[in-house]
């Protein structure tokens, strides 16, 4: 694309997807940037297109249809110049510039070397979606145990199943998905351990009510582990796992009404593969340094507060998708669409939708928002998990932080996860308080939502890569992608 874009969307998976097709069809010229290899994110990864005939992954993506027509539009609009298609770029910073936005992106595929690129437009998207919130409790940093997203990732990515003998844990819908596709490929799943009441539902039932698609989902995942025989657990979780150079056995037990172990109930169970996951934490690193306003959302994380067109409080700055709270594929989409359509209106564009298309978005994307509020409030963070770590229990894996080391921060007056982190050092690691930073603010300042510290470098770079932006922009090039990437 030689022309200025006018609109950079930063990520390509469900909600950048959408977002990016309802602008190119409003006749807008698009960048989209995604780190990954192939459009889809984390939802609709796939194998290399070398390897998709020999590694079969169909049964585990839902919406593929959507995926292939949404796929299909971007491949034309790339075809014919309107889509400049950034794969293999991690966008590392995003500030204001002027009247617009300019985005600072790494081209990593050819590391070790590393490329430096600067995207500018006047209106920026941003769907960065989210990574798995993770607890830790005894053992947790023994290989083999991975989060419930990195067990999929490897099955969608490769075909491939961390271990024969596989114990999940956590809460919330993800887990059944996980262990059906692990069970569909001959893996024993020996637990699936959730630490919600499953008839914690039934006092949300008109969400559900008005989502049958999703209960639906629900009943095929429940009748996929009884053909597998898959024992699933409810209010029960993995609350240590053993091993010497590897996780050999997990100890389950059930849980109180507050999420402690209830005494007498645990129990050792053999696996070579742990997977644990209590949600989802927003990815909101690109968004915080440009001053957008968070809000309280119900499953205790703070994302980025929007109208009902997605815009942020930030002019020009739009965003859809788990940025803006965890709910889904089919949410994420209708969120994209919407943010598109006010990237189009404020552009001067004509609406691509006609008032009653839009009004049939808007009502869907406020009936799936009203089910993840629902899923939020039946699948909370145990209010007792600490209670199953002990002092030498690491948390902060990185650097090697213990929780009695965060126990003695909050005694001394530490009263949220920045303070800690200036005590303890707990999420100045390689992964910037991803991991620990949800756990070690839950450990301090309870009762309020987690937001992540402002970071002005999103993902690491290397100094090569910054030299590179005192050379002025590279010439335009193909970036080296093939059609079959998103056609």
């Amino acid at each position: 694309m030689s022309e200025p874009a006018d609109l950079v969307v930063v990520g390509a998976g469900p909600a950048g997807m959408a977002a990016a097709v309802t602008a190119l069809t409003g006749r807008l010229r698009v960048a989209l940037v995604d780190s990954g290899t192939a459009v889809g994110g984390q939802y609709w990864r796939h194998p290399p297109e070398h390897a998709r005939a020999a590694v079969p992954t169909e049964d585990l993506h839902h919406g593929l249809r959507e995926y292939r027509a949404l796929r299909k539009v971007l491949s034309a609009h790339r075809a014919a110049g309107r889509l400049d298609l950034r794969l293999g770029h991690h966008a590392w910073s995003a500030v204001r510039e002027g009247d617009g936005f300019a985005v600072h992106v790494v081209d990593r595929r050819a590391a070790p070397r590393e490329t430096a690129a600067v995207l500018r437009a006047p209106r920026l998207l941003v769907a960065t979606g989210a990574y798995d919130r993770q607890l830790p409790f005894p053992g947790w940093d023994l290989p083999g145990v991975l989060t419930v997203g990195g067990l999929q990732a490897l099955l969608k990515g490769g075909g491939v199943a961390a271990g024969s003998r596989v114990a999940l844990g956590g809460t919330g819908p993800f887990l059944l998905p996980v262990a059906a596709g692990l069970a569909a490929r001959g893996v024993e799943v020996v637990a699936v351990c959730e630490a919600a009441r499953p008839r914690a539902w039934l006092r949300h039932p008109g969400p559900l009510l008005r989502n049958p698609g999703k209960w639906a989902e629900g009943a095929g995942y429940a009748a996929a582990l009884a053909r597998h025989r898959v024992p699933v657990r409810p209010r029960t979780a993995i609350v240590g796992a053993d091993g010497d150079e590897r996780v050999t056995s997990v100890r389950i037990a059930s849980l109180t009404p507050d999420g402690a172990p209830r005494p007498g109930t645990e129990r050792r169970v053999e696996a070579d593969a742990v997977g644990v996951g209590w949600g989802f934490a927003p990815q909101l690193d690109l968004l915080v340094p440009l001053g957008c306003a968070l809000t309280e959302s119900a499953d205790g994380n703070a994302v980025v507060a929007v109208d009902a067109g997605q815009r942020t409080t930030v002019p020009g700055l739009y965003s859809a998708g788990e940025t803006c709270g965890v709910g889904g594929a089919a949410l994420a989409v209708g969120e994209g669409r919407l943010a598109a359509e006010s990237v189009l209106a404020d552009s001067g564009a004509a609406p691509l939708r006609v008032n009653r298309r839009l009004a049939a978005v808007r009502s869907a994307v406020v009936r799936q928002r009203a089910f993840a509020r629902a899923m939020a409030l039946a699948h909370p963070i145990p209010p007792a998990w600490a209670s199953w770590l002990t002092d030498a229990t690491v948390v902060c894996r990185c650097e090697e932080v213990t929780a009695g080391a965060v126990r003695a921060a909050r005694a001394d007056g530490a009263h949220d996860h920045r303070q800690v982190k200036q005590l303890t050092r707990a999420g100045m690691g390689w992964c910037q308080g991803r991991m620990c930073g949800p756990a070690v603010h839950c450990l301090t300042a309870r009762g309020r939502a987690y937001e992540p510290a402002e970071r002005l470098v999103a993902t690491p770079v290397t100094l090569g890569a910054l030299a590179d932006l005192d050379e002025g922009p590279p010439a335009p090039t193909d970036n080296g992608e093939t059609d079959k990437e998103c056609s």
